[in-house]
């Protein structure tokens, strides 16, 4: 287990990454600033993009990166060994905010194995097709304390609006549709507000079993 990578580079200066219980602790050190980061495991995506000479770390909905390694610095073994780690951790943290660690079956239900998918009439297709992913208020509300205590609450406004508005009407298709929109908006803010409030990323995900 490689819980920490260094990075040196003569020009960008040093970069630091650890992974401390459910985040990931960054500190990019240049000969002018210093910057420290902390993400949230469970709104990375766990296949990361090459970039050039760079490994990028993205959150699992439309965002710029959130992590950016040098490729195999210090060298390939460490790097890789911390890659693996990392990419293990973030698919946990998932799985565990989304409520999937260790989830059993009740008795009797594992025998329930269908050799052959089961057939639907067509209007029951069409119902499956367009079951909207169920949204839990009490997530959202934690949400919104958090960006609310951590955040700029001017600057991420129509973010809180929609995430209010789809608090008090969860089945409604156009809150959510307003709830996509502010998070486009957000630009460079969406990696924050996905660190203090990762069940945003469950909302947006593409993943059916996010909620």
């Amino acid at each position: 287990m490689s819980t920490k990578l260094v990075q040196k580079h003569f020009l960008k200066g040093s970069r630091e990454f650890e992974i401390v219980d459910d985040a990931i602790n960054v500190r990019i050190k240049t000969p002018f600033k210093e910057e420290k980061l902390t993400v949230d495991l469970s709104i990375l995506n766990p296949e990361p993009v090459v970039n050039e000479l760079s490994l990028e770390f993205h959150s699992r909905v439309k965002c710029g990166p959130l992590l950016s390694l040098l490729i195999d610095k210090p060298d390939s073994q460490k790097f890789n060994a911390f890659v693996d780690e990392l990419k293990q951790r973030a698919r946990q943290e998932y799985n565990a905010f989304a409520g999937l660690k260790a989830r059993s079956l009740p008795e009797g239900m594992a025998a329930n194995v269908f050799t052959e998918a089961p057939e639907f009439d067509e209007s029951e297709q069409v119902r499956i097709e367009k079951k909207v992913k169920p949204v839990r208020v009490a997530d959202i509300d934690i949400a919104i304390q958090m960006l609310e205590r951590h955040l700029d609450c001017d600057e991420i406004k129509p973010m809180l609006t929609a995430l209010q508005a789809l608090k008090e009407d969860p089945e409604n298709e156009s809150c959510f549709d307003q709830l996509v929109k502010a998070f486009d908006d957000l630009g460079p803010r969406q990696g924050a507000v996905l660190t203090y409030a990762p069940y945003v990323s469950i909302l947006l995900s593409d993943d059916p079993f996010g909620f």
